[in-house]
């Protein structure tokens, strides 16, 4: 059970806006071979105010979307996204960082594959492209989804407790 309200300016809606931001860039790089050659992205938004002291890993699965739908994909890179997202999720960093330099922070039944950023407290995985371009697009996601939570808070006059929209 949920202890704790996940983050107000960065809630699910943030999350799709960034998303539909990145949308052309997104089904691009999914064409790319260069990118990788699957064809298909699974991304998955962690909810930054719901870390490991706070909730289950499931509870702070802010927002996933699968591109295209799931039963066109040739891996379950639904699985592979959070797999990584759950090591950033519990680390705080980037899965390569963990992958390549502190190897000994994985336990067993930790992915060893790379794609995840935890930028800003902001954890974002993607999965179906070349690792360096998971990262690359994780990234592109967590730094929306930064920029739209600012957007938000500018725009929210000052009070003593946010209150629910």
């Amino acid at each position: 059970m949920t202890r704790f309200q996940g983050s107000h300016f960065a809630n699910r809606a943030a999350a799709i806006a960034a998303l539909e931001l990145l949308m052309p860039t997104l089904l691009s790089a999914m064409q790319n071979d260069i990118v990788g050659q699957s064809g298909c992205l699974h991304i998955v938004v962690m909810d930054p105010a719901m870390g490991p002291n706070v909730a289950t890993f499931e509870e702070s699965i802010l927002y996933e979307l699968s591109l295209p739908d799931p039963k066109q994909w040739d891996a379950d890179y639904g699985a592979y996204a959070r797999a990584k997202a759950r090591v950033s999720w519990l680390t705080g960093k980037d899965s390569r960082v963990v992958q390549l330099c502190e190897p000994y922070r994985l336990r067993c039944g930790d992915t060893n594959l790379w794609g995840s950023v935890a930028q800003h407290g902001i954890v974002v995985a993607v999965s179906g492209a070349l690792p360096h371009f998971d990262e690359a697009l994780a990234g592109c996601v967590a730094h929306c989804l930064r920029a739209m939570a600012q957007h938000r808070a500018n725009g929210t006059a000052e009070t003593l407790a946010l209150r629910s929209e």
